[in-house]
């Protein structure tokens, strides 16, 4: 079947739930529902029945789109995009989040205003609503036809009549640095860190090719957002469409959609498309900017670990290790090195004729992975990342490694998730390789892991 978007996450009744775009019908983007799952743990999940079906005669006869949930006073709710066209509809649940019922007068929000509407080529989605000041308060994606996409602010007293507010922020095409670029800026979600806040945008260009999530972070006042920073939230081409929730703990959890870098036709083969990210913990850094790592509940898959320091690889040379699988986390430092280049390879069959490469590149600043020996048509051979190393700096990954799912945390800065699809069932070594000069390993971890079901 099909999963994209993750939607609706709450804290209810003890348990964490995600929802998600889903088609019971295929392997395929059509007719979306919402499916559910939830964790207690955030680590080991169980499947619910679908949560959310579109209804003939309804605001959403054509499908649900993403949205979230909110706790409205002992009742839980969703706001979600009805299609088609794009309105914000309303459902609530009475048995503890089994089940759903649209509300009768939906939609709540047929369109944007008309002097937007009307040059927003119908795109108008992706409501993340929140309480404060006593009043609710949504973001939702639009976009401006040959301008850029744009971020709506609206408020609410009963999450029924809403008003709009203002433009939050606006796009620009052609704007620089890159990640202004895209026609329609989708999923938004702000999430607030006292002073500062992060609104986290995906990025969706004029020919509908979906490229990435970003954020923008500043100041907000007087529900103004005046951002004065901000970037690429994940590099890869896989991830997209994240959507964040703050946990009673005071952490902010976020979720991704991993998108398939394989054909449709390897996708309907397969029988399934899409999967979720590992659960992430964002942040603030102390420069403003915003961060991702893995959630500390995700040790309690490890299985026994296996360890190594001060260990030299050759020029040139590589350096197979003792663990295998298709389920690992890697913890591998690397002290100052001199080499061009060098890294960590995974899903390696024992010739090495298939494996998928972590490249550092010091020099050119770059983080880099490469499918060798995997490719589909349309998979790309290689996949770069910025990565600062600067001198006297050692570099730090921390590699989780699921099946076709590769997610790198860089240096406590960078992100990567990307998909990788070996064909050899005996693609399960892990290799550490050098470039042109020896390359000094402080320490290497691996754990194997763990089912989450």
């Amino acid at each position: 079947n099909w999963m994209n978007d993750p939607n609706g996450m709450i804290q209810w009744g003890g348990a964490m739930h995600l929802f998600y775009q889903y088609n019971p019908h295929g392997a395929f983007h059509g007719t979306i529902h919402w499916g559910h799952a939830s964790s207690t743990d955030l680590v080991h999940w169980r499947d619910h029945p679908v949560a959310l079906i579109p209804q003939p005669d309804g605001a959403d006869a054509d499908g649900c789109w993403s949205g979230c949930a909110v706790d409205d006073g002992g009742t839980p709710t969703f706001l979600y995009t009805g299609v088609q066209p794009q309105t914000v509809c309303v459902a609530t649940s009475a048995d503890g989040l089994e089940t759903w019922q649209q509300l009768p007068g939906n939609p709540v929000i047929a369109a944007p205003p008309p002097e937007i509407a009307a040059h927003s080529g119908h795109d108008f989605r992706d409501p993340y609503v929140w309480r404060e000041e006593d009043a609710w308060w949504m973001v939702i994606g639009a976009r401006r036809e040959g301008s850029g996409g744009l971020t709506l602010l609206y408020r609410s007293p009963d999450l029924r009549q809403w008003e709009f507010v203002r433009v939050l922020l606006a796009g620009d095409e052609a704007a620089s640095p890159h990640f202004y670029e895209g026609a329609m800026w989708e999923c938004p979600n702000l999430l607030d860190f006292g002073a500062r806040r992060a609104l986290i945008l995906s990025i969706q260009d004029a020919q509908n090719h979906l490229h990435h999530a970003a954020y923008f972070a500043g100041p907000y006042r007087e529900h103004t957002f005046t951002p004065d920073g901000g970037g690429v939230l994940a590099h890869g081409g896989s991830f997209y469409a994240p959507q964040a929730t703050r946990l009673a703990d005071g952490r902010i959890l976020l979720f991704g959609w991993l998108r398939e870098q394989r054909p449709l036709d390897a996708c309907m083969a397969a029988g399934w498309n899409g999967a979720m990210s590992l659960p992430l913990i964002v942040s603030m850094t102390a420069a403003g900017g915003v961060r991702l790592d893995p959630a500390a509940e995700l040790a309690t898959l490890r299985g026994p670990a296996w360890t190594v320091s001060d260990l030299a690889v050759a020029p040139h040379g590589t350096q197979a290790l003792p663990v295998r699988g298709d389920a690992l986390e890697i913890d591998v430092e690397f002290a100052e090195n001199a080499a061009a280049e060098y890294g960590l390879a995974v899903r390696c069959s024992p010739d090495g004729s298939e494996q998928t490469r972590i490249v550092v590149r010091p020099g050119r600043g770059e983080l880099a992975v490469q499918r060798v020996g995997e490719l589909d048509a349309g998979t790309p051979a290689e996949t770069r990342a910025p990565l600062a190393v600067p001198a006297g700096k050692r570099v730090r990954l921390r590699v989780f490694v699921d099946a076709s799912v590769l997610e790198i945390f860089a240096n406590d800065d960078c992100y990567m998730a990307v998909r990788l699809y070996p064909r050899r069932a005996d693609s399960l070594g892990v290799t550490l390789f050098a470039g042109d000069a020896p390359v000094d390993v402080a320490r290497f971890t691996a754990w194997p892991l763990a089912s989450i079901w």
